[in-house]
């Protein structure tokens, strides 16, 4: 690999250097990250003593690949970790010190760790009782969302480093509004206080109970700090603007024990600022290291890019000199004039053509096209990968926060899963069933799915029955090519029925996505989506597993055992999915950016996967998502920051400054992973049927009269 000399003085920089490097997106950093490490093996340094963390798993990538190389020495591996993860690793293996002292109720026995998912399991029983008796009575919000604004709350009190019982009074002193609303955060901080006894009464840890066993005691233990201190030599910490500011502080304390250290820096950049993100709190560690380097030059975009970015900044930042030039709108393109996109069906007709026309005409690859939005609803979603489809245009989806019911394949797979369990007694509609069909057998329509679900379902006993009781006018509808698949599936199930005891749910999940839906005539049949998240439901189910085994098998005698534990926790897990719980992070589907597909995200998402394209398209320009924080009654990411002053009101005036940083924030990021073009996708009418004005069009539209104003005069 070809590095500047700005890069390679940094790769090269000697053992005992401490270096914050910082600059854009796409100016080599994380690269002279990659390097460093490598060059730092090659040397002769054991890999256990290199710690090199990131603010969220998926932006260790670069780092795995480079350590799967084959060229590299054998030996110990490089401890690739996230602060929460280093949290997490430390309390298991120091628990008994650690247990008495927090307040476990149980110190002798093992800690459970709950995923984000097992934590609103748990929330969710906390929670509903209480709204049984009035808390929470005017709000209205699905209660996925209320578990996980409560549940966000307690995570930001332990990464900004302040007593959750404050939750309230923080938000609180800011509010300026109704006063209904303080009612709403004292029944927050009540959910938060008792979420958190349940937790200590059964040794249970949320990220955020973990961090604070971790930070607030064990890094203080002479034990566990000497293990860490001397276990660890060299540090590569990057997106330190990401991470929260408990990881920031832990840094500055750690970093006189390293020989060395890169910390790199992305400027302008803290997109994860409504999960803890501060950037302000990583520019500290800058001044613990004994040099400060900027990467400036862009490996990524072109010069149009850059003048389009420059114009952008110009009128999304009041403060901002004028950077307007001739060619500032070159490198966008707007829906054209002949071509009108007033109504939302239009603009995704005139996306999905241009995606084909890029792909066919001009060779770019499906892989190096990104489409973008505020956010990806399911209509949108499937409106336009339905369009992509039909032109035969590989895509695939990433949207992190969604509920793993709401994925088809998940759908598909669990509606099967409550097929083969009549035990657990719950009867999947019709409809679902006709869906299970629709995506299990490859080529069904909806209308035969339907049909045969219409026929061969029996809500009353849970079964289905065989294709040859159907009569043949019917069987020649449905056709026997899908009848033979259907039967295949069918009879798989009814194998499974017969055994006497049943798989837990993650093993059958395996069994059945193996033996029958990934095997040719079925729908995950080369469905690479399909397949992640088949892969994060089943890692979903392992992980609610192990967190629940404890519980259940201390609920189970001997001998009921696997029988009913396997029943009920099963039971439990898609009772879970249909209070509709928000999904925890799954590696594989960030991950997949190797395919060659188009990929669907949201704009954020599209960030913190730290990846460049060479085309991007916007999509509902016009709208104010772009701009709008989304509505969170329980919580609010700037008022529990450690920035924000205690007891200061947030008014209207704030709430425009931020909304302004972020958009401005947004379209920086995503232009500094532009390579050529942006493609603006925009109808007078949004998805919802109502006119679109927001701030990012506007911008547009300034830029436009700016530039047709100097060519006349």
């Amino acid at each position: 690999m070809n590095l500047t000399t700005a890069q390679l003085n940094i790769v090269d920089a000697p053992l005992d250097s401490k270096t914050f490097l910082t600059g854009p997106a796409g100016s080599g950093k994380t690269t002279v990250g990659v390097e460093r490490m490598r060059k730092m093996l090659a040397s002769g340094l054991r890999g256990n003593s290199i710690l090199m963390l990131t603010p969220q798993r998926t932006l260790q990538t670069p780092f795995e690949r480079a350590l799967q190389a084959p060229d590299n020495r054998p030996g110990e591996q490089v401890t690739l970790a996230t602060v929460g993860g280093l949290a997490r690793r430390i309390v298991d293996l120091f628990w008994p010190l650690a247990a008495g002292s927090m307040g476990f109720a149980h110190p002798n026995q093992p800690p459970i760790f709950l995923t984000l998912e097992t934590a609103q399991y748990y929330m969710a029983r906390i929670v509903r009782p209480m709204l049984d008796e009035g808390y929470f009575s005017s709000v209205t919000i699905d209660r996925n969302r209320l578990y996980s604004q409560v549940i966000d709350n307690l995570n930001k009190a332990a990464s900004v480093g302040f007593p959750y019982t404050e939750i309230s009074e923080r938000l609180s002193s800011a509010w300026v509004g109704d006063q209904g609303q303080q009612r709403i955060y004292k029944d927050a901080q009540e959910s938060a206080s008792r979420f958190r006894q349940y937790c200590l009464e059964h040794n249970l840890l949320d990220f955020s109970l973990q961090l604070e066993v971790f930070w607030n005691f064990l890094w203080r233990a002479p034990e566990c700090h000497e293990f860490l201190t001397s276990r660890y030599s060299h540090l590569i910490y990057d997106n330190a603007e990401e991470d929260i500011p408990v990881a920031h502080d832990l840094m500055g304390e750690w970093l006189p024990n390293f020989d060395s250290a890169l910390i790199i820096f992305d400027s302008e950049a803290g997109y994860r600022r409504f999960l803890g993100a501060d950037p302000e709190s990583a520019g500290r560690l800058s001044g613990l290291c004994s040099s400060k380097v900027e990467l400036i030059e862009s490996f990524v975009t072109s010069r149009e890019i850059q003048s389009l970015e420059k114009a952008f900044a110009s009128k999304l930042l009041p403060d901002h000199p004028s950077q307007i030039h001739a060619d500032s709108l070159v490198a966008i393109t707007l829906p054209p004039s002949e071509n009108p996109t007033r109504f939302y069906p239009q603009m995704l007709d005139w996306v999905s053509a241009e995606i084909k026309r890029l792909i066919t005409e001009e060779g770019i690859p499906p892989a190096e096209i990104v489409v973008l939005g505020p956010y990806l609803s399911d209509a949108l979603r499937f409106s336009l990968s339905t369009r992509l489809d039909e032109l035969q245009i590989p895509w695939r989806s990433l949207r992190p926060s969604r509920s793993l019911r709401e994925e088809p394949a998940s759908h598909c797979l669990l509606t099967l899963a409550e097929l083969a369990h009549p035990g657990w007694n719950i009867r999947p509609t019709k409809f679902d069933v006709a869906y299970a069909f629709l995506y299990a057998i490859d080529g069904m329509d909806l209308v035969r799915a339907q049909l045969l679900a219409e026929i061969v379902y029996r809500s009353k006993d849970i079964s289905l029955s065989g294709f040859a009781q159907i009569r043949t006018e019917v069987q020649e509808r449905i056709t026997y090519i899908f009848g033979q698949q259907y039967e295949v599936l069918r009879q798989w199930i009814e194998f499974y029925r017969q055994q006497s005891v049943p798989d837990p749910l993650d093993h059958f999940l395996r069994r059945l996505f193996g033996e029958v839906l990934s095997q040719k005539g079925f729908g995950f049949h080369r469905n690479n989506d399909a397949a992640r998240t088949a892969a994060s439901l089943v890692d979903s189910v392992l992980k609610f597993r192990q967190a629940m085994d404890p519980a259940f098998t201390d609920k189970t005698s001997a001998e009921a055992g696997s029988l009913l534990k396997n029943l009920e926790m099963g039971k439990e897990y898609i009772g879970m999915l249909q209070d509709g719980v928000i999904a925890a992070q799954y590696v594989e589907a960030w991950q997949a950016g190797r395919n060659e597909a188009v990929l669907l995200a949201p704009a954020h998402t599209f960030l913190m996967m730290n990846q460049p394209a060479t085309i991007q398209f916007w999509l509902d320009a016009g709208s104010g998502g772009w701009w709008e924080r989304l509505f969170q009654p329980l919580t609010q990411p700037y008022v529990l920051s450690r920035s924000w002053e205690r007891n200061r009101a947030w008014t209207d005036a704030d709430d425009q400054a931020a909304n302004q940083q972020t958009l401005a924030r947004l379209i920086t990021g995503l232009l500094r992973r532009c390579r050529s073009r942006v493609f603006l996708g925009l109808s007078d009418l949004g998805e919802a049927g109502f006119e679109q004005r927001g701030p990012l069009l506007k911008a547009i539209w300034k830029m436009q009269m700016e530039i047709r104003n100097r060519n006349e005069n």
